[in-house]
């Protein structure tokens, strides 16, 4: 009984021993590891900035006479108006639309027939204004005429509408402008139910950005 005792104590030493031996060379070998590495490090900066999208209705010193009344019409008078549209941001247009509404609906600008309708032109240079009187009614009226190139951006329509494409326009482009008559006309069709009446139209335009893409 006493070879078994010391055999038993001589065989546990010798696992522990091995045990602890091999975690020293597990850790000899990670510590090697932490020497010769190698490292290189670069960076840069981008500066975005914002473009500005931006549409003006009589910029200062432009003619603008859309806010100039008239009175006394009867059916198959036109009103002429001019106004100028310029593009003032730093980029393109993706498209311009108009939105004409009024708070004080009647058969002027509810009836599609025989109510208002509304043409706008554009002339390559600025149209040149004539005043004439205004008989009977007190306001002054004007007549314009182009010197230039005439084309249509809205053709003939019931005035009051909602986000109209208007085509052909220069100010599509930064920093163009476009030379605009708005004519109103009253058909001849309009009959005695339209004596008297009065209106305001209100006319807003609306540009949207260009297509984005890569930059």
């Amino acid at each position: 009984m006493a070879r078994t005792s010391r055999i038993t104590l001589k065989s546990t030493s010798g696992k522990v021993l091995a045990s602890v031996a091999l975690l020293g060379v597990a850790a000899s070998v990670a510590g090697l590891g932490t020497y010769g590495s190698f490292t290189s490090t670069t960076s840069a900066s981008e500066t975005v900035t914002a473009g500005t999208v931006e549409v003006k209705l009589g910029e200062a010193g432009a003619a603008n006479r859309l806010n100039v009344a008239a009175a006394g019409i009867v059916p198959g008078d036109s009103i002429q108006r001019v106004a100028t549209l310029t593009n003032t941001g730093n980029q393109n247009f993706g498209g311009v639309t108009l939105t004409t509404a009024t708070t004080t609906p009647n058969l002027l600008t509810t009836d599609a027939l025989n109510g208002l309708q509304v043409t706008i032109d554009a002339c390559s240079v600025p149209w040149t204004e004539t005043a004439i009187p205004a008989a009977p009614a007190p306001a002054t009226a004007y007549t314009y005429a182009c010197s230039g190139t005439v084309t249509t951006v809205l053709p003939a329509r019931q005035i009051i509408g909602a986000n109209v494409v208007l085509n052909n326009l220069a100010s599509m482009t930064s920093t163009k402008a476009d030379n605009l008559r708005v004519t109103t006309k009253l058909p001849t069709t309009a009959d005695n139910t339209f004596q008297g009446l009065t209106n305001n139209v209100g006319f807003t335009f609306v540009a949207t950005q260009r297509a984005a893409t890569d930059r």
